[in-house]
C-alpha cells in the first residue's frame, strides 16, 4: 500500500514547535544562570561560602577556660533592583538581621548598587535570612570574636575591630601571637578567671558602698611576677561595639597615673633600712608639723610627740616618715626609685600604659613630699610590681599576662635582710596599724595603707581622695600581692565616715584574700604550725 505524502503544512508547523520549545528552555536556563551568577542564588540566598577573615587563636586563662574565641559569622549583601517590593525587602531583613529598617528602606529605594544589610550574622540569624526566600542576596563567611565573660576582665583582654584586628588589650599587645599562631593553638595567659571573679566582685561592692567614682585592682604573683587578676570599673562590654552609660574603656590600672599616698612610704623605708640610716626602735619626733622652706608636712591624725620608727610607718606619719627619707635625701631617693621601676614606663603584654610623672628639680622638698606619696604620680601596676619586688627578697618583678610559673631571676634591687625587715614592718601595719581590717587569721597578712588628696586646681582638695591598700600573703613567705584602689570614695555608717584607704580599701583586700587564698592552694598558717608541732 502506498504511503500518504506529508503535507508541507504539517511539518512547518513541527518545526516552529520545536523551535520555540527550545527558545523557552533556553530562556529558563539563561534567567537561571543570571541568576545564579549575577543575582546571588535565586530565592534560597545560598551561594559558595567565601572566608574573608583568617581566625585568630583562642586566649585561655591558666587553668584552660575560655576567654576569647572567633565563632563563624556571615555579611549578608543585597542587590535592591531585583526585590519585587523594596519596603517588603526592608522590613524582613531588619527583622531577621537586627538591622535598622529606615537605613535599609532609604539605601534600597534607588534600586542600584550593592548595598551590605548587616555584618556579623550568628548561623541562626542567617537562617532566619534565607527562609525570607528574597533573591538578590550574597553572604560572605567570616568570623566574630566572642567573650564568654562579657564584662569580666574586659579591660585586660581588649576588643578587636570589625576585620578581626585587636585594637586594645591584650589582643592588641598579643597580636603575632594570635594571628601568627600556624597550629591554631590557644594563647595560654598568667590570669585565672576565678580569681577575677573575686577580685571585680569586691572591687563592684566597695565602689557600691563609698559612693566611689571608679575602683582598680589586681592580684600578682611576686615571684613570678604573673597577673593572676586585673580589673577597672566602670567597664563595658566587649561583645557590644557601643558603650552603654557609665561604662568606660579606660583600664585605670595601667593608663592614669596617681598620687598614692602613704602607700609610696614603702620606698622610703626600704630605702631608709637598705642604707641603714634609721633603727626602728629609734624614737622619732612627730608631735608637730614638719617645716620645709615654706611648706609645712602634717599627720592626718596627733600621733606623738614621740614614737619608734616603726610604728612611723605601721601608723603612717607623714611627719617621721619625710625626716627619715630626709636622711638619705633626693640623690640617693631618685636612683633608687629608678631601680625600682618606677620613674620609666613599665613595659607588659599590655599596650595600654602610662608614663609616670615626676618632678623636674628633685630638691629636699620633692624628696620629702615623695617620701609620702605627693608629688610624682605612676600607674598602680607600676607600683604594684616595685612592691613585689621589695617583699619577695628584694629581686625586680617585671609583671607577665602570660602564663609562666618560673620563679623571675630579676635583677637584685634589695638585700634579703632588708626585705624580711620589710614583710616585718607590713605585717605590724595590719596587725597595730592603720592596715588592720585588712587581718585574715591565718594567712597573716602585711600590707600597707594609702590616702592621697587629689590635686583640683592647682592645690590639693581634701575632700577628693585616692585610698587604697596593698596587701601581701603569706608575708613570711609571700607569693600573692593584691591591691585596691578607690577613686574619691565616701565614708558611710561602717566606717565612722571615713574614707582613708585603711577604712574603705584595706577590708576590701581582706576580703580578697579571704576568698582566693583557698583557691590558689595557700595553706593556712595556722595549720601549718599544727601539723608541725
Amino acid at each position: 500500500m502506498a504511503k500518504r505524502p506529508v503535507q508541507p503544512s504539517l511539518v512547518r508547523n513541527r518545526i516552529a514547535l520545536a523551535a520555540i520549545f527550545s527558545a523557552v528552555c533556553f530562556s529558563v536556563i539563561a534567567a537561571r544562570l543570571v541568576d545564579v551568577m549575577v543575582l546571588g542564588a535565586g530565592v534560597t540566598g545560598a551561594i559558595t561560602p567565601v572566608i574573608v577573615h583568617p581566625m585568630r587563636a583562642d586566649l585561655v586563662d591558666r587553668n584552660g577556660v575560655l576567654i576569647a574565641r572567633d565563632l563563624p559569622v556571615s555579611d549578608v549583601y543585597a542587590s535592591p533592583k531585583v526585590f519585587w517590593d523594596v519596603s517588603e525587602a526592608a522590613h524582613g531583613l531588619a527583622e531577621a538581621t537586627g538591622a535598622e529598617e529606615g537605613r535599609l528602606l532609604a539605601a534600597f529605594a534607588p534600586k542600584r548598587g550593592y548595598i551590605p544589610v548587616q555584618r556579623g550574622l550568628s548561623p541562626d540569624r542567617r537562617e532566619a535570612v534565607m527562609r525570607l526566600g528574597l533573591p538578590g542576596l550574597t553572604f560572605e563567611d567570616g568570623y566574630k570574636r566572642f567573650y564568654p565573660s562579657g564584662r569580666i576582665v574586659s579591660h585586660a583582654v581588649g576588643q578587636v575591630d570589625t576585620d578581626e584586628n585587636g585594637v586594645s588589650g591584650l589582643e592588641l599587645g598579643l597580636e603575632k601571637h594570635l594571628k601568627g599562631s600556624k597550629d591554631g593553638a590557644p594563647v595560654q595567659l598568667s590570669l585565672d578567671m576565678r580569681v577575677q571573679y573575686v577580685l571585680e566582685h569586691e572591687m563592684e561592692e566597695a565602689q557600691h558602698a563609698f559612693n566611689a567614682k571608679a575602683t582598680a585592682g589586681l592580684v600578682l604573683n611576686v615571684r613570678t611576677g604573673e597577673v593572676l587578676a586585673l580589673a577597672s570599673l566602670p567597664d563595658y562590654e566587649p561583645n557590644a561595639r557601643t558603650l552603654s552609660p557609665g561604662d568606660s574603656i579606660r583600664n585605670r590600672m595601667t593608663q592614669d597615673v596617681y598620687e598614692l599616698g602613704s602607700i609610696f612610704k614603702i620606698f622610703a623605708f626600704t630605702l631608709a633600712i637598705e642604707e641603714k640610716t634609721v633603727r626602728l626602735d629609734e624614737l622619732i619626733n612627730v608631735g608637730k608639723p614638719l617645716k620645709l622652706g615654706n611648706h609645712y608636712i602634717h599627720d592626718f591624725e596627733r600621733l606623738g610627740p614621740l614614737i619608734p620608727a616603726a610604728m612611723v610607718f605601721a601608723e603612717s606619719s607623714n611627719i617621721g616618715t619625710a625626716q627619715i627619707e630626709m636622711r638619705s635625701g633626693p640623690t640617693k631617693q631618685k636612683p633608687f626609685l629608678k631601680k625600682l621601676g618606677l620613674l620609666d614606663p613599665l613595659k607588659t603584654e599590655l599596650p595600654e600604659m602610662a608614663s609616670p610623672l615626676y618632678p623636674r628639680h628633685w630638691e629636699e622638698v620633692e624628696a620629702a613630699t615623695i617620701a609620702y606619696g605627693h608629688g610624682i604620680s605612676v600607674n598602680p601596676l607600676s607600683f604594684a610590681a616595685a612592691a613585689a619586688s621589695v617583699v619577695n627578697g628584694g629581686t625586680r618583678v617585671r609583671p607577665t599576662f602570660l602564663k609562666d610559673e618560673k620563679v623571675q631571676d630579676g635583677e637584685r634591687i634589695i638585700s634579703e635582710e632588708t626585705s624580711r625587715t620589710m614583710r616585718q614592718l607590713m605585717r605590724l601595719v595590719v596587725t597595730d596599724g592603720t592596715g588592720s581590717k585588712a587581718d585574715v587569721p591565718g594567712y597573716d597578712v602585711g600590707g600597707k595603707t594609702g590616702t592621697a588628696e587629689k590635686a583640683e586646681n592647682g592645690s590639693y582638695a581634701h575632700h577628693l581622695l585616692i585610698s587604697s591598700f596593698c596587701g601581701v600573703f603569706p608575708i613570711s613567705d609571700p607569693q600573692y600581692l593584691v591591691f585596691i584602689m578607690l577613686d574619691e570614695p565616701h565614708g558611710n555608717k561602717s566606717t565612722g565616715g571615713f574614707s582613708t584607704g585603711g577604712a574603705v580599701a584595706a577590708p576590701s583586700v581582706g576580703r580578697v584574700i579571704a576568698k582566693i587564698a583557698p583557691l590558689l592552694g595557700v595553706r593556712r598558717t595556722d595549720t601549718v604550725a599544727a601539723a608541725n608541732p
